[in-house]
């Protein structure tokens, strides 16, 4: 009975890690290597904010200096929203928007999982579209 109870426990380990290795959910480092993201739930929606800024370069600012908006360049970079209104759509999450704060500026974004568990976050202006692949972080 005990071995059985400690197979279930394991079995049950795994999928849960299984599960959360396949999600969208968690730390992600940007391909840059310069700001890690959380993406979680906000409302109906996902999201993400930076939530740590790994670029040391003294020049890198504090703030969103960039945003196209006047009354928004006093945000701070911890906790900018840069991902916002994905809908999960099959393997995907479709529908929302990622902001990038070294431009200032906004795309129509998709996210997917790729195969190796990085993230395909793709960003597009009319049709072109670019994407970069961002790794989770432990």
């Amino acid at each position: 009975m005990l071995h059985f109870l400690a197979a279930t426990l394991l079995v049950s380990q795994s999928v849960l890690q299984a599960q959360s290795t396949a999600s969208v959910y968690g730390r992600w480092k940007t391909d840059d290597h310069k700001a890690v993201v959380t993406i979680g739930a906000c409302g109906p929606s996902l999201c993400g904010r930076i939530s740590k800024v790994l670029d040391k370069v003294p020049a890198v600012p504090e703030t969103d200096i960039n945003n196209p908006n006047p009354d928004m360049r006093n945000r701070p970079i911890i906790g900018l929203p840069v991902l916002s209104g994905f809908k999960r759509d099959g393997r995907e999450w479709t529908g929302g928007r990622a902001y990038d704060p070294k431009t200032g500026n906004s795309y129509r974004a998709k996210l997917a999982l790729n195969e190796d568990g990085s993230l395909k976050v793709t960003g597009c202006i009319l049709f072109v579209c670019r994407s970069k692949r961002w790794t989770r972080e432990p």
